[in-house]
């Protein structure tokens, strides 16, 4: 039996009536494999009824019929306070409440698609602590490019209790950092446009003059060399841009994309790593006779004679607490210490599970879905 979880504050919500012809993520998708569906609204955010009611009168009769239920995410307080509103609710839309999920304080999640914030929000014990530790912080910044991907690589350090992580966003000025890290992009081109309207061209020039370090992962790779290449127009009109010059070598811009997981050692120490490449382009020139990782496959990307810049196709690149200590050591912090951060998601996905588990009626569900009762 398939089934189907969605949530009614997200980047693709189930009632994106203007989405609707071409849906293929939300409800476009359950009716297409025929399967039930439960709203989740997040309480947290307020409205949460608005919500639900909102989004079961913009659906279509037959998305409707197919949601089987309601499940209220982020409660903070005391239940029996909302029990009069989840009674009405199922009085006036006929569906069942399946349960409240409790707000889980100091918890990481992986965001799908929505850029989380800077710094996860710290429940006052941390906060406590980081005032007592006093410790001197490394400043990173990643610009917000209009197309991001990949956000996800830098979760580790947004976690970090050694990094001042701040994500910028079009319109601000990139402030003072130690290290400047040009993410991934959906549109590398259109993206280093925007870069260069927002100023942010010569505030990076600024701040490797000032013995600043520079990451760029991917697109961010790409926007580093000479030249970025698209003769078969994959990312919009054919034709080739500039890229910011830092590093000599040019890209193309190729049908068949790279796509695969791989291993190996970061330049800086040795340190291991591992994590994926997924890029459609192909980089060739002198400076990749300087590599900055040496994986199973071949060598990859770039180092700047100066030791300045950093330049990676790697996706989770942070993942690994030896290369993100070497990493930061390189960026000027002398004394790093990573936290595991696969531990760190485990163990966040393991405390979500248990409160699905004590938070959800499972037998109702397994009932709704068709799969009987658990022994």
């Amino acid at each position: 039996m398939r089934w189907s979880i969605t949530t009614t504050r997200a980047p693709r919500a189930p009632a994106e009536i203007n989405l609707r012809a071409n849906d293929i993520a939300n409800m476009g998708f359950a009716e297409a494999v025929d399967c039930p569906v439960i709203l989740i609204a997040d309480i947290d955010r307020g409205g949460v009824f608005a919500h639900l009611v909102g989004t079961l009168e913009l659906l279509s009769d037959s998305e409707r019929a197919r949601v089987v239920g309601f499940v209220i995410n982020r409660f903070r307080g005391d239940i029996a306070l909302l029990q009069p509103g989840l009674d009405w609710l199922e009085k006036y839309t006929g569906k069942p409440v399946l349960g409240v999920l409790p707000y889980l304080h100091d918890f990481h999640l992986e965001a799908e698609d929505a850029l989380p914030p800077s710094s996860p929000l710290p429940c006052r014990e941390r906060v406590r602590e980081r005032v007592e530790a006093s410790e001197e912080k490394l400043r990173v910044i990643v610009p917000v490019l209009p197309h991001i991907s990949n956000h996800t690589d830098f979760d580790p350090l947004r976690l970090h209790p050694q990094v001042e992580f701040s994500y910028v966003t079009m319109g601000e000025t990139i402030p003072a950092a130690d290290l400047i890290i040009l993410p991934g992009s959906k549109s590398v081109r259109g993206d280093l446009d925007s870069l260069r309207r927002a100023g942010w061209d010569a505030a990076i020039d600024k701040h490797l003059r000032y013995s600043g370090k520079l990451i760029g992962i991917c697109g961010g790779l790409q926007m580093l060399g000479r030249a970025l290449h698209d003769p078969l127009g994959i990312e919009g009109e054919p034709g080739s841009s500039a890229g910011l010059g830092l590093l000599e070598f040019d890209t193309t811009l190729a049908a068949e994309k790279q796509l695969r997981n791989v291993r190996g050692t970061l330049a800086l120490e040795d340190a291991p790593v591992a994590g994926y490449e997924i890029h459609a382009g192909i980089s060739e020139g002198p400076a990749l006779q300087h590599p900055a990782l040496q994986l199973e496959h071949c060598p990859d990307g770039a180092v700047s004679d100066d030791r300045q810049i950093f330049a990676t196709y790697l996706h989770g690149l942070f993942e690994s607490p030896q290369a993100t200590d070497a990493l930061l050591h390189w960026a000027g912090l002398a004394d790093a210490s990573t936290p595991d951060y696969h531990a760190r998601r485990e163990a966040d996905i393991d405390r979500l599970a248990d409160a699905v588990e004590q938070h959800l009626d499972g037998n109702r569900l397994r009932a709704l879905f068709g799969l009987g009762e658990r022994i």
